[in-house]
This record gives C-alpha cells, structure tokens and sequence, in this order.
C-alpha cells in the first residue's frame, strides 16, 4: 500500500520542494491551500496546475476570524497571529488526512527563515496545538528537528530528507534546478495581515466593530479610510477602479456620496449615519474632489432608499489629515496626504 500525504501547499518555492522531496520517495502527495480574505488561493493553484500536484482549496474565513480576534500566542509585527494562524491550517489538513486515510501531514517550512513562526522551538508548537504532534513533517529541515512518526516508522526515509536552515535561499535553488524547476514566485507577501496601513485599518474596524463580516473587510482594502467620529468611518475611492469595486460591495443600509457636476470619488459610510457625521462626510468628498478648496458644492448622498443633497465646501486639509487612520500607526509613519488636485 502506498504512503499517503497532505501537504500545505502556498505556491512558493519552499513548498514545490517538499512536494518534490517526498515524491522522490514514492509517496502519493496532495496539496492543500486556504483562503480567506487576507490572503487567497490564486499563486497556489497556479503553480499547483504547472506541477501536476492536485491541489484542494478550502475557505476558513468563519475560523480564522474567530482565532484572530484574539489569537491565544499573540501578534507578529502587525496583526498576523502566525503561530495560531499555523496550527490553524495544520489542524484543518490533519482532518483533511483523517478523512482521505493519509499517513502525515507535511509543510516547506524551513528552521530560522521567519524569526517568530519558524524557529525550532515554534514548529513543534504549532504542530502540538494542531492536535497532530509527531504526524506534521517539515521535508526541508527535518534533519534538524526530532523525528516524526513517519519518519520512525519507515513510511518516509528519514535520510533522504534534508538540514536547510536560514533565510537564504541558495539550496532551495540549486534544489529547483536539480528537479528542473525553472519557474516560482518571489519570496514573502501574500498575507494582507502582514501589511501595516491595511493592520492598523483592521484594528480600527476591530475596536468599533468586534465582530466584523466580510464585507466590512474586503472594504479595507479599498480606497483611503477615515473615521469621522467615533462610531463612523468612510472609506473614500482614491481612481475609477476603486470607485467601481466600492460600489459593488455596498449594502441597502450604506450610504453613498458624490460631488455633482464636478470629478471626484466615491465615498461610502458603511452602514449608514446621522445627519452630521453625513455632512462631515460630504465635506471629505469634496476635498478629494476637483472643486477648488473655496468653492461651496453639492454633494449627493444616496441610501435607504432616499437621496439628498448636502451642501458643503471642501474640508480642510489638516482636520481630513487628522482622521486618516493609518496616521494613527505608533510609528507615525502614514505618509503624505493628497487630494485630487496635488
């Protein structure tokens, strides 16, 4: 009976590679990779189709969600909760192995490349808090890590596997050119939580809204984001683009402005407001719009099935520069603000 794999499988090198270690080994492998709206499936299944690794795509929104909330091993730099994240995906393909009558769980992570969940002493944690110790097996570095049950009980040839430890990149090279691998993405990226502008807007959303769907989440990645009070946030369009995408995720309760007559962006306030934070609101719209700064406008404002329109004159720079959250990063590095017209 052959041995039986499944394997969590980003697309990057590192995973191509102990794919293509144990396959070397007669070991039958699939792939498995996750989604959810911080990071996607699309560089996995791509490289997944150029190697011929069947791959199972599978969405863990509802559950990481939950975890990220308030992940009991903490934060990395910004709001990734790598450790808990981990063993999240690793319990995930452990019941994925259970229920395909797989005999381990395998990962391309290598010993020291990442300094807070790729240490020695963090990847036998994560494999402990998956509920599948001794079955998770890292091909890359095993050398340097205790043997695991497949290892010990023969299923995989221990020797054969490798010592690659660090952040360089050398041997995963030379490995790909051995297997005539020519092709495989850069290193790093992919994970929105990693990113300090889109942490610092899901920390904002987290404060006033614990618990958050996914469309309040996929707005974060859209347009400039700025919180006009402390219950309401708008999210303006920064290009055509952004002012389509923003206009189709928005809900009945939203309420949406724009200036008449005169080129500008789409602004939404998620959810609805008060007559106020609406004229606050419209005062931002006209800021970022062509209207000179002096000019009086009207801003049209769309929402529970009824239209107004708020007259307003552009806001000033410094009061839109103090309610930009991703000035509110501890390190005060939000970058310069511009409007339409710089």
């Amino acid at each position: 009976m052959s041995v039986k794999a499944i394997g969590l499988f980003s697309g990057g090198l590192d995973s191509i590679l102990a794919v293509k270690v144990l396959q070397e080994q007669d070991v039958d492998v699939v792939g498995v990779t996750f989604e959810t709206p911080f990071f996607s499936s699309g560089r996995a299944r791509k490289i997944a189709g150029s190697i011929d690794l069947p791959l199972r795509v599978i969405d863990i929104t509802q559950s990481h969600l939950s975890m990220l909330k308030a992940p009991p091993h903490g934060y990395g730099k910004n709001m990734n909760p790598c450790i808990d994240c981990h063993a999240l995906m690793l319990e995930t393909a452990g019941m994925i192995m259970d229920d395909a009558g797989a005999d381990f769980i395998f990962t391309g992570e290598v010993v020291g490349q990442r300094p807070m969940s790729q240490t020695g002493g963090s990847l036998r944690l994560v494999a402990k808090l998956s509920g599948y110790d001794g079955l998770v097996l890292r091909p890359l570095s095993a050398l340097l890590l205790p043997p695991t049950g497949p290892e010990s009980e023969g299923k995989v040839d221990r020797q054969r596997l490798l010592d690659i430890q660090g952040r360089g990149r050398k041997r995963q090279m030379a490995l790909a050119d051995e297997y005539g691998i020519s092709f495989y993405p850069a290193p790093g990226g992919g994970c929105l939580l990693t990113d300090p502008a889109f942490s610092e807007r899901l920390r904002d959303l987290l404060r006033a809204c614990p618990d958050p769907s996914v469309r309040d989440i996929e707005l974060l990645k859209l347009g400039r984001h700025l919180r006009i009070s402390r219950d309401v946030k708008i999210a303006v369009g920064r290009n055509r683009e952004e002012n389509e995408a923003i206009l189709g995720i928005t809900h009945e309760s939203d309420i949406i402005l724009s200036v008449r007559n005169v080129p500008g962006p789409v602004v939404i306030i998620p959810g609805g407001a008060g007559m106020d934070e609406v004229e606050r609101a419209a005062a931002v719209c006209a800021f970022y719009s062509d209207a000179s700064r002096d000019a009086h406008v009207q801003v049209l404002a769309r929402g529970n099935h009824a239209e107004r329109v708020v007259e307003t004159t552009p806001m000033d720079a410094e009061e839109v520069r103090s309610m930009i959250i991703e000035r509110r990063l501890k390190n005060g590095n939000a970058g310069a603000i511009h409007s339409n017209k710089s």
